[in-house]
């Protein structure tokens, strides 16, 4: 919004420029730094706050204090934190008042200074059961609008439940263990029961996940184990602190990275598909991907113990429990085989190997039989296994629910690069991904099983007419 703003007035414009925030992302490093810069450029600036006092969770950080007493007095405390960094300032009460709001806004229309339109709203309001569970109902799929119940109720484990019991485990035994958070306690599964329970040992920071990552890097030079359980999409924020506050020093933060791959309802925003590419660019940092629910317990654990930066990426939603009588211990940088074939072999990256093992019951019906690898490790690759498979197989397929760029396609690509091996990715394309759910998408963007077993077989017709 400041830029836009200042955009208007070198081009000589003269119409609002309006920023809307909630009261949760006040919290976070760039909207303080946007208004730390805003009233330097005394001109027209709206910033509408809607404070329900509420994030995703309940608020966290001393700032909230402060909003808290400015709506006790109606906006009047002399302290006020907009004004102490030379802001106008409005307040609203009954910030669920289409005319009230109406008037606030026709009194900053226009203005030639920036102001902040504080109002104070219910979050939830019109809905009972969300004005009764506000964090519950922060976001929430299909449900019956008379009941409040989902239409779809999840049959197996979730793969944030199975997160939360492994951290509460290990929390008991060992108090150096901490899970840190950034205003999404569900991504580790820690609901109000378990945040009470964890007690001292779980910590929300806000919307904060620069802070949440330094924060971290701190409390392992201090001989703790942080546990930093972030989205895919949101821990993108945190680039610089995981290089230099984390990875420079090789300090042993664990990051439950949640939400990796494709999301579907959520959107673009949240599509978790770039984390491979950004945590492999990274010196001395490794990534992990399970295939079900049972490997994310082990990986969590191996993370635990290994003394060094180290990304556990998992799929959002219900974990998957096949190949329950594959459960190879976990060893840094050891794939797993599920299963050996001839010419063709796939490896297969965290969810992808339950599509793996699909389009391996495909390709029998076309008489072929493959491999089929667990890579586990996206970094450090197991060269063993690739050295095995090129000695065994003239052809590798990769599957990942990521891009191509820096992911682990291009990483097995570059290693084969040079010999015989013929290498087909099986990726998401370098764009961004649209909303939709998780089926369409993978249908739409080529990695169902179906669509996968028709580009392998595509990809011999070709090697057989060359």
């Amino acid at each position: 919004a400041c830029g836009l703003a200042k955009g208007r007035d070198l081009n000589g414009g003269r119409e609002n420029v309006i920023a809307v925030i909630g009261d949760g992302s006040l919290s976070g490093g760039e909207a303080l730094e946007g208004l730390d810069f805003a009233a330097e450029l005394e001109s027209n600036l709206i910033i509408v706050v809607n404070d329900n006092d509420m994030s995703i969770a309940e608020n966290h950080g001393g700032l909230y204090s402060n909003l808290k007493l400015l709506r006790e007095t109606k906006g009047e405390a002399e302290c006020n934190l907009f004004r102490a960094m030379g802001l106008d300032y409005v307040y609203v009460d009954e910030g669920n008042n289409i005319d009230v709001l109406i008037n606030a806004f026709q009194s900053v229309k226009d203005s030639t200074k920036p102001v902040v339109v504080h109002i104070k709203t219910q979050k939830g309001k019109g809905y009972a059961p969300a004005e009764k569970d506000k964090e519950s109902w922060h976001y929430n799929g299909p449900f019956h609008i008379e009941t409040g119940e989902p239409l779809e109720v999840p049959q197996g484990e979730d793969y944030s439940d199975i997160t939360a019991k492994f951290l509460l485990e290990k929390m008991k035994k060992d108090p150096s263990v901490v899970a840190i958070t950034s205003a999404t306690p569900t991504v580790l599964g820690f609901t109000k029961d378990k945040r009470e329970e964890a007690g001292k040992q779980f910590v929300d920071v806000g919307i904060a996940e620069e802070h949440a990552v330094t924060f971290a890097a701190g409390m392992a030079a201090g001989g703790l184990k942080p546990v930093v359980a972030i989205y895919s999409t949101f821990l993108q924020r945190a680039y610089d602190q995981i290089i230099h506050d984390v990875c420079i020093g090789t300090l042993p933060v664990i990051f439950a990275v949640d939400r990796a791959g494709l999301v579907g309802s959520d959107g673009e925003t949240h599509q978790g598909i770039f984390d491979i590419s950004y945590l492999c660019s990274m010196p001395n940092m490794t990534v992990m991907a399970p295939k079900n629910g049972w490997e994310l317990r082990q990986m969590l654990r191996f993370a635990v113990e290994l003394n060094a930066p180290v990304a556990v990426r998992y799929s959002r939603g219900e974990a998957w429990d096949g190949l329950q009588d594959h459960k190879q211990e976990i060893a840094l940088g050891q794939a797993e085989w599920i299963c050996r074939g001839q010419e063709v072999a796939i490896l297969a990256v965290g969810s992808m190997v339950e599509t793996a093992m699909w389009v391996r019951e495909h390709l029998k019906a076309e008489d072929q039989k493959i491999t089929v690898v667990n890579m586990r490790f996206v970094k450090p690759l197991d060269e063993q296994v690739l050295r095995e498979i090129k000695e065994r197989h003239s052809k590798v397929v990769t599957l990942e629910e990521g891009v191509y760029n820096g992911g682990f396609g291009e990483a097995v690509s570059a290693w084969y690069e040079g010999t015989p091996m013929r290498v087909l990715n099986i990726t998401l394309p370098d764009q961004f991904i649209e909303h939709g759910s998780v089926t369409e998408l993978k249908k739409k963007y080529g990695l169902d099983p179906e669509s996968i077993t028709k580009k392998i077989l595509s990809w011999e017709d070709e090697d057989r007419k060359a």
